[in-house]
This record gives C-alpha cells, sequence and structure tokens, in this order.
C-alpha cells in the first residue's frame, strides 16, 4: 500500500470510504479472518460507541483491537480485569507529594482514545461501576476533581463466556451501556491454517501503517451522521424495539413466555446509528431496511432479558429476535 499522505483538505465521502478500507488492509496484515469483528468495531468508533466482545479465549480478540490502535494511531491502554482488581487501578488516585505536601492526581490507564478492558467479566462490582461513569459521561471523577477523557474515547471489552470458571456477570445496567455486543466465533478451516502459518513463522511481521488520523475520524462520524434514514425506517426501528417489549401485541406469542425484559430506548439510538454506519460503509448515503435486520441481533441481543423459562428450555436471544425480524412489518 502507497503510504498516505496527510493534506489539510478535508476529504469527501468517496475518499473517506477509501480510508476505510485501507484500514481494512492493514488489519488483514496481522488479523485473519475476523473481518466479521472488525467491522463492528468500526461501527462502535465512528458512531461513537462502546463495544462488548464475547468469546472462548484464542479467538484474536485482544490482538484484533491491538492492531485496530495502531491503524488508528490512537492512544492505546490494555487493562487486564481481575478480581483484584481496585477502581483506583482504573481511573487513578490521589497521592501524597512529601516535596510539596500536596496531594496530586496520579492518573489511571483509562486516560486514552481506546481501552481494551480484557476479561472485563473477571472484575468485582464496584470495578465495574468505576468503568460506567467514564462509558457513559465521558469522564472520571478522582477525590473532588472531575475530569474529561480525550475523544474520541472508545471501550472495547472482552467477555468469556459467564459459565466459565471465576466469572461476574455484568450488571444490566453496564450491558445497556454497551452500543452491540458481538458474539466471536472459531475462524473456519482456511483462516486458521492461514494464522498458523503466520504466527509459526518466527519472522513474521506484525508492523502496520497509521491510516487515520483523529480528523478523519471526526469526518467519517460526520458523514455518517449525514446519511438519510426514511420516516418509515424510524418508525419500523421503534417498531423491532417495541415487539421485545410487548411482543403479544405483535403476535409472539411463543416468544413472550420468554421475555423478562424488552430494550431500553438506548436500542433505538443505537440501532438507528449503526444502520447509518453499515450504509455508509456500504457506499449509500441512505438506509436500507435490510441494515437495520443486519445490525439488530448485535444491538438487541444483550439488552433482551429473558427469564429462567428461556433457560431450561434452551431459548436464545437470537431465536426472539429471529421471531421479531418476522413478525414485524415495515409500514409507510
Amino acid at each position: 500500500m502507497e503510504n498516505i499522505e496527510w493534506g489539510k483538505a478535508p476529504l469527501d465521502a468517496s475518499a473517506l470510504r477509501l480510508r476505510i478500507q485501507q484500514v481494512y488492509e492493514e488489519m488483514n496484515k496481522v488479523v485473519v479472518g475476523q473481518r466479521y469483528m472488525i467491522n463492528r468495531l468500526l461501527i462502535g468508533l465512528f458512531t461513537n460507541g462502546h463495544i462488548l466482545l464475547e468469546g472462548v479465549p484464542g479467538l484474536a480478540k485482544t490482538l484484533t483491537i491491538n492492531t485496530l490502535a495502531k491503524v488508528l494511531h490512537l492512544d492505546f491502554q490494555r487493562i487486564q480485569f481481575t478480581p483484584d482488581l481496585l477502581p483506583a487501578d482504573l481511573i487513578g488516585t490521589m497521592i501524597y507529594n512529601q516535596k510539596t505536601a500536596e496531594f496530586e492526581v496520579k492518573k489511571g490507564p483509562i486516560f486514552a482514545n481506546l481501552i481494551l478492558a480484557d476479561e472485563v467479566n473477571r472484575s468485582p462490582a464496584k470495578v465495574q461501576s468505576a468503568l460506567l461513569e467514564s462509558m457513559q459521561e465521558k469522564q472520571v471523577t478522582i477525590g473532588e476533581t472531575t475530569f474529561q477523557l480525550d475523544k474520541p474515547f472508545l471501550v472495547l471489552a472482552t467477555q468469556n463466556p459467564v459459565e466459565q470458571e471465576g466469572t461476574y456477570p455484568l450488571p444490566e445496567a453496564q450491558l445497556d451501556r454497551f452500543m452491540m455486543k458481538v458474539f466471536v466465533s472459531y475462524p473456519d478451516k482456511e483462516s486458521e491454517l492461514e494464522v498458523m502459518r503466520r504466527m509459526s513463522n518466527l519472522t513474521f511481521d506484525s508492523n502496520v501503517n497509521a491510516v487515520l488520523t483523529k480528523s478523519e475520524i471526526f469526518a467519517v462520524r460526520d458523514a455518517i451522521n449525514a446519511v438519510k434514514i426514511s420516516d418509515s425506517l424510524e418508525r419500523y426501528i421503534i417498531e423491532l424495539v417495541f415487539a421485545t417489549r410487548r411482543p403479544k401485541e405483535y403476535g409472539l406469542n411463543e416468544e413472550a413466555a420468554f421475555i423478562q425484559f424488552g430494550v431500553s430506548p438506548r436500542a433505538s439510538i443505537n440501532m438507528n446509528r449503526a444502520a447509518k454506519a453499515i450504509a455508509f460503509f456500504e457506499g449509500r448515503d441512505y438506509v436500507l431496511p435490510e441494515d437495520i435486520k443486519e445490525i439488530a441481533y448485535d444491538v438487541l441481543n444483550h439488552r433482551i432479558i429473558l427469564n429462567y423459562e428461556a433457560e431450561a428450555e434452551g431459548v436464545t436471544t437470537k431465536d426472539i429476535i429471529d421471531g421479531i425480524l418476522k413478525k414485524v412489518a415495515i409500514t409507510k
């Protein structure tokens, strides 16, 4: 790939899409077969939404996020969440300076653009609560002082399945702060073969080039925000959301027996933003119904709270979303 010249002139939509394609190309130098995960991470970055990745260890979640930070030339911090982690280890604390006889602020690793909260569900509730303010308010409070976090600020959290030993289920309030929950699956045979060949080569070069500047990231955000969505599709999003809350009104009688709580208004906001991002990536300045359907699973799956009957019957949130997408129609 040619080295990119950083110009002062603002880029148009086509040029910004070319930059995004170059991001994929750089990522592919290191990460194999995870285009879906990379796509969702970019959607989060360009729409100001945090992402939760769930999958068993060894699926390149950490490698992907680390590489993305290098490609985007953003400040990056990796925080390993453990049972003995304290809130101060995350946001920072006040320390006493003996020379000045005053307390000074020592900022924690949360002060970066991209935060990798690795195995976030291995930390206790106090640490997860400390993460909550930074995710929602884009600020942290140390002592009596509140500090604004740098922009862009994005939390990319990884989570091992809850049934694994030593994990704590994330509270619903914190789950709702994540724009999307993305399930990371095993690679196919050809992808894993390529991974094996690369990583078994001791001379493998994992260096990547920086592709986007901060100003261009914000330019992509503006371009996505300008994507048009019709009134009928906006109402379609609302109908999908209300179907999780009042399933029987939509003929979802079987699904209603398994839903304990429907999704919050954040779901409709995030579905709107994510659908616009997909449309922009596809080269359009307008949203199609397929964009909404494509993103619905990632936006809704962690917000629908199922009851014990669902667990006993083996019903998943994917089953519920399948039913909703089949029954809820687009009205003009």
